[in-house]
């Protein structure tokens, strides 16, 4: 079958890709999904650029991608909530489900999850995949492709905002305006906050973050996030404060904006260990919490976009034909001003 091939660094192929039988065999509580929308993830990017993600190395050809959305095409003998023809979008993370951290209820955290494009696991930017029905959704009528192709980013937001343990009327900080940080943004207003602020470096991102609702845009090259925080909270600060950047230096910084008593959620991925004022989270008693990807939250995403209460729709800023997946991926590895999510449309 056709897929977008990662043959090594900086080296891409659209090309014939076979698959070992195991990944093509039907089982009987799964289901085969005809691909629709597929999202260029950050980390998709990284592996192009890096060929490594901390432990994960790429070191054979991979088929990249894992923000999807489909049709059912083929079920299995022991399926009953899905069926041919519908539209569904995936948890592209699949735990041993005999683990002990799965029986716990952390099946994200799982030493033995296998995750779509994730040395040595396939990713889906090809035409079929076949996957288990218990992380398989389906979508309302109202919820398109494009939409559902963003449900696994906005999990991660949603992750994160339960673990911030949001209170209505709470104010937060969210450390960049990447995907991640605006659908983390959206999480927290869906979640209660009665504001957000975002911070960054790029005018056109933060542009975007401000048409989302209540959304307070600061340029860090112009403006000091715990300055701003602090002059217009009485010199309270942020009850929540995401990091969701990635950078080091923003990484350090969590603390300033931080109000007592408030919670730091650390999202963005850090290549090196990172600088951390004991002293700044200790007089605030500050709770750090962590994540990664997210658990038990893709049925709350799709519920929350058939009813409007977050809109994705604006992030989505280019779609690319499967033909051009090269090409979308050189693009998106230049990290163009104003672009926040690149998905391809593959051929129907």
């Amino acid at each position: 079958m056709q897929a977008l091939v990662l043959e090594k660094i900086h080296e891409l192929s659209l090309r014939d890709f076979p698959l070992e039988r195991q990944e093509e065999t039907l089982g009987p509580r799964d289901v085969r999904i005809k691909l629709h929308t597929v999202g260029i993830c950050g980390s998709d990017v990284h592996y192009y650029t890096h060929g490594r993600i901390g432990p994960f190395v790429v070191e054979a050809p991979m088929i990249l991608g894992h923000e999807a959305s489909g049709t059912v095409i083929e079920t299995g003998s022991e399926v009953t909530t899905l069926k041919e023809g519908d539209r569904v979008c995936m948890e592209p993370g699949i735990p041993d489900p005999n683990s002990r951290a799965t029986r716990l209820g952390l099946y994200n955290i799982d030493p033995a999850v296998r995750f779509w494009a994730t040395p040595p696991v396939h990713g889906i930017l090809r035409p079929t995949c076949v996957h288990p029905e218990a992380f398989t959704f389906k979508l309302p009528d109202n919820v398109s492709f494009a939409e559902a192709a963003m449900v696994e980013p906005l999990a991660v937001g949603v992750h994160a905002a339960t673990k911030a343990q949001v209170k209505p009327g709470d104010v937060a900080l969210v450390m960049g305006a990447g995907p991640i940080g605006l659908v983390t943004a959206l999480s927290a207003l869906a979640a209660g906050c009665a504001r957000v602020y975002v911070s960054d470096l790029d005018d056109a991102k933060l542009e975007i973050a401000a048409g989302l609702g209540a959304i307070t845009p600061i340029n860090v090259t112009r403006d000091d996030p715990a300055k701003v925080i602090l002059a217009e909270t009485e010199g309270w600060g942020a009850e929540i404060v995401f990091e969701a950047t990635g950078s080091p230096k923003a990484a350090a910084s969590v603390f300033e904006p931080l109000s007592p008593g408030g919670r730091v959620v650390m999202i963005g991925g850090q290549a090196e260990p990172i600088s951390y004022d004991a002293g700044a989270a200790m007089v605030r008693e500050a709770r750090v919490e962590n994540i990664f990807r997210y658990a038990h939250v893709f049925p709350r995403c799709v519920k929350m976009l058939a009813s409007g209460a977050i809109d994705v729709k604006p992030l989505i800023t280019r779609t690319f034909g499967f033909e051009d997946s090269v090409r979308a991926f050189e693009i998106a590895a230049s990290a163009p001003k104003g672009d926040v999510k690149m998905q391809i449309e593959l051929p129907q």
